[in-house]
């Protein structure tokens, strides 16, 4: 019942502030501005930087969160053979020697990336990146097949020439269509195709320093097929990288430590190898984005904080106009917490309007920077209301002091001011 009154109460003054709003359009609107661009910078930042951490966790879950990756640098004419001479590079033996020493290290993926000169089949052509690859390797890198089969550990051993293909290299190689049971040639070996991925939707880009993503534009084969059945480099390593998969027991940082020393050990001090530690890559990206979310949502505080001072002013000098209009209305009975309310509605109902052409016109920025700038956005709801609520609460509290002003008026005075 007390619920039922108390909006009986106010709907009143939502009426007359709507009405307030229409007889002064011009007034109206400029007052709006400064909440409308404020919630709009809000918006745009929290898209943005929504979009950024999603982003991010779909590069890190491709590299995997708890895994380390451990990359051959190749060095080059004298100083390569300099270092072949104590070192063999990165090899199928270090990943043995690893999941045999070290107990936290639950599997592990072998890479070597093969060089491609020609990479056809009887439908079509295409210049994606040729990987031998573990067959733990895609378990390991969160991969799935749309299509047929992945390759097994006997395909592995056997040298089968069977190619698992990403989504965009299907499309490339059998444009026409099914790619399953059809052959493509890599340089000079024929392999059969026997499964296409799932799309992760993940294009190759450059995440912390380190290429990351662009599954879908790869072909696969079994790792010691591509050792054994094409030809490499005489100086070059075996593997081109190393994927570890690390159990929750220890940290990445201190798993990568001792990956290092025992890889320093059997490749006699050489400096052949270096680590990547996929959760660290996301810890800095995180620090980055907050310091980003940080500067904006200053920006954005100054702006909601400008338009706040504008709505302030503009109830003050609409104090100043409505002096007899308080006075009439404290002269038939109105008390003064009837006139604070009556004015604090008249400013939320200006700054809920602000606020929702502000969500509007912030969804309109965050997609022309996505547009321009390459960046992907997101939208979470609950951030979304959260905007909205702060931007009518800092409205709201610089119309209190309007408000109480026009309370305390005295109203023989005010019906007096005409």
């Amino acid at each position: 019942m007390n619920i039922r009154a108390a909006t009986k109460s106010i709907l009143p003054d939502f009426r007359h502030a709507f009405g307030q709003l229409t007889h002064h359009k011009l007034r109206s609107a400029l007052t709006l501005l400064g909440m409308v661009f404020g919630v709009a910078a809000v918006i745009a930042m929290l898209a943005v930087s929504e979009g950024g951490r999603r982003e991010a966790l779909l590069l890190v879950e491709g590299m995997g969160v708890n895994n380390l990756i451990v990359e051959a640098n190749e060095g080059r004419g004298d100083e390569l053979r300099e270092v072949r001479s104590l070192s063999d590079g990165l090899t199928t033996g270090d990943a043995f020697a690893i999941k045999e020493t070290l107990p936290f290290v639950e599997a592990w993926a072998g890479v070597r990336r093969i060089n491609v000169w020609n990479l056809i089949s009887h439908e079509g052509q295409s210049n994606a990146d040729v990987l031998a690859v573990s067959p733990s390797y895609f378990s390991l890198s969160g991969l799935e097949p749309a299509q047929g089969s992945l390759f097994n550990t006997s395909d592995d051993s056997h040298f089968a020439q069977k190619a698992v293909l990403g989504d965009a290299a299907s499309r490339q190689l059998f444009p026409n269509g099914e790619a399953i049971g059809k052959r493509i040639k890599i340089n000079y070996l024929w392999v059969e195709v026997i499964g296409v991925l799932r799309d992760t939707q993940i294009q190759g880009e450059e995440f912390q320093g380190e290429q990351v993503g662009g599954e879908s534009e790869r072909a696969y084969i079994p790792l010691q097929t591509g050792l054994k059945r094409l030809r490499l480099s005489p100086l070059a390593s075996e593997l081109s990288s190393l994927k570890l998969k690390i159990g929750t027991s220890v940290s990445p940082g201190e798993a990568a430590r001792a990956v290092e020393h025992l890889l320093n050990q059997r490749h006699g001090g050489q400096e052949d190898t270096r680590i990547v530690v996929p959760a660290r890559l996301l810890a800095q990206q995180r620090q980055t984005q907050r310091i980003f979310t940080i500067v904006m949502s200053a920006v954005a505080g100054i702006s909601l904080l400008v338009g706040g001072i504008g709505i302030m002013n503009i109830m003050l000098a609409s104090v100043l106009e409505r002096k007899s209009e308080i006075g009439l209305l404290r002269a038939v009975g109105a008390t003064q917490m009837d006139v604070v309310r009556q004015f604090l509605v008249e400013t939320a109902v200006i700054a809920f309007m602000g606020a929702l052409a502000g969500v509007v016109l912030g969804i309109a920025i965050a997609y022309v920077i996505a547009a321009f700038a390459g960046w992907s956005v997101a939208w979470s709801i609950p951030t979304i209301a959260l905007a909205v609520g702060v931007c009518v609460s800092i409205a709201v509290g610089f119309g209190v002091y309007p408000s109480l002003s026009a309370a305390r008026l005295d109203p023989v005075e005010a019906l007096q001011s005409e």
